[in-house]
């Protein structure tokens, strides 16, 4: 039974609504509310934050209180948050997770997982994306994915909603954790190539995106803080205006009296 005194919480992902991330995800946080899974109906990582316009889309129940859209992770979290028939309210926050991956550094810019908690801060909505070693402990990963939700469910209580919602990743590594660590993001550095190979029929196809990735050690980086057995949470911004650069350009293209 929903309890219009509880809060909801809405849980998505990008490893496809019959993930164990997700379920044992879904289960951990019903002790903070009630929580709602809307999530793509198959593995869609690395989708970043693309949302399907060109075709309709179709979502289908799967579960008590879980449905299946068949699009990417921000077409689950747009679903859920505009279809009136999904959630009882207004979620207090959304949780994307718990990723069979990591997603620090430059994985933000391609992870399906931020993406659907980020859909959620664009909307208003405090969220929080949670991410582990594909082999890690699902139970770990649910003990701290449940205690920083839980901070955020007080946060969002208290925010002032003229202001950004927060975004937050959290990146947690395998026992023993020795507790959180608050960071920037970082860098991850991918060996890049395109594998040519021929199908059956001798027709070229690609495989893109090499499998070692490498990361530098930077000062308060989630990175850093993740090889050091520290489970990292970063805080995101949706505002990615470069200020630093903004005099120069300001000198540059600035108009002036002549009409430019």
């Amino acid at each position: 039974m929903t309890s219009v005194d509880r809060p909801v919480i809405l849980v998505s992902n990008d490893d496809g609504v019959y993930a164990s991330g997700i379920r044992a995800l879904g289960e951990a946080l019903s002790k903070l509310g009630d929580v709602y899974t809307v999530a793509p109906d198959r593995e869609q990582s690395a989708t970043s934050h693309s949302i399907t316009l060109n075709r309709p889309l179709r979502c289908w129940s799967v579960g008590e209180r879980r449905y299946a859209v068949d699009g990417s992770p921000v077409d689950s979290v747009y679903v859920a948050l505009h279809h009136k028939e999904l959630l009882p309210k207004r979620p207090s926050i959304v949780v994307s997770g718990i990723n069979h991956g990591l997603n620090m550094g430059s994985d933000l810019f391609y992870s399906g997982t931020i993406a659907a908690a980020r859909e959620a801060a664009l909307r208003g909505i405090d969220a929080l994306a949670v991410s582990m070693p594909g082999d890690n402990d699902l139970a770990l990963v649910c003990k701290y994915a449940v205690e920083v939700a839980a901070a955020l469910l007080e946060h969002s209580a208290t925010r002032d909603p003229s202001t950004p919602a927060a975004l937050w990743n959290l990146n947690v590594p395998k026992a023993p954790v020795h507790g959180i660590r608050v960071t920037r993001q970082g860098e991850r550095i991918y060996d890049d190539m395109v594998e040519v190979r021929a199908d059956p029929r001798g027709r070229p196809y690609l495989w893109i995106g090499g499998p070692m990735v490498k990361h530098p050690t930077l000062e308060g980086a989630d990175t850093t803080a993740f090889d050091a057995g520290w489970a990292s949470l970063t805080p995101l911004a949706l505002d990615q205006t470069r200020n630093d650069a903004m005099a120069a350009l300001w000198a540059r293209f600035a108009p002036t009296g002549d009409g430019r």
